[in-house]
């Protein structure tokens, strides 16, 4: 008779954790797992939060190309001193502005098939904006129109899209609060499980603060392009039961 109470007392046992576990907690209100056993429950904290980037980079490059050398290095030069006084206009300093040595290549000197372009000569220069002001930065790339249509070939990085990274530097001072976030959120998550299932909540048991993520929006993923940061944090934690 004892053992079939034991036996009846271990089904409830189950029937109540799986109950509570369709009731709301699983993965995704925070429980991971819940051992009988040893009487834990392990639950997940998450905090998210959206950051202003404090810093960016924003590279104007510039080609040009044709028959004669002296040409493609002149236009190159000109092409970089208006998009200097563009940047000036736009209120960055001499400080913010950084210029990149102009290059010059002769296509005819490769070891093969040189001789067969048009244009023999191409040239690029490029300009940085390092600043830690990424709002300006950010209303400077809207308003390159006179560039263009000064015939500037704009390019950024590597050949790509003109557009500011933009970076937070700052990193460190959001970062203990949002952890502060995940772990209040998962103790609250184990003290609700705990009162479900008519325990107290006992000490902590094994904590992982887990890795911060910085993205752009909810997609986890953040190429730099933008200002604002989604950061988010999942940390995990072991508790016992009472």
């Amino acid at each position: 008779m004892a053992d079939n109470l034991r036996s009846t007392g271990l089904v409830a046992a189950v029937v109540v954790a799986l109950g509570l576990a369709a009731g709301g907690f699983g993965v995704g209100k925070g429980l991971e797992r819940f051992r009988a056993a040893d009487r834990s429950v392990t639950v997940k904290g998450l905090a998210e939060k959206d950051v202003e980037s404090d810093y960016a980079v924003w590279p104007l490059g510039f080609r040009r190309a044709g028959t004669d050398f002296g040409a493609v290095q002149r236009l190159l030069a000109e092409d970089r001193d208006r998009v200097v006084a563009f940047l000036k206009t736009q209120g960055f300093t001499e400080a913010e502005i950084e210029i990149r040595p102009l290059q010059v290549q002769d296509l005819w000197a490769r070891e093969y098939g040189g001789n067969n372009q048009p244009l023999r000569f191409q040239g690029t220069g490029q300009v940085l904006v390092k600043s830690a002001r990424p709002k300006a930065v950010a209303a400077a790339a809207l308003a390159v129109d006179p560039l263009i249509q000064a015939g500037l070939q704009l390019a950024g990085a590597n050949d790509g899209a003109v557009g500011p990274q933009y970076q937070l530097r700052g990193f460190n001072e959001v970062k203990a609060p949002l952890l502060a976030e995940a772990t209040r959120n998962a103790r609250e998550q184990a003290e609700k499980f705990a009162a479900e299932a008519g325990a107290t909540l006992g000490r902590l048991r094994n904590a992982n603060q887990g890795v911060i993520q910085i993205g752009a929006g909810g997609d986890g993923n953040d190429d730099g392009s933008a200002r604002v940061k989604r950061l988010r944090v999942v940390s995990t934690f072991e508790y016992t039961l009472d």
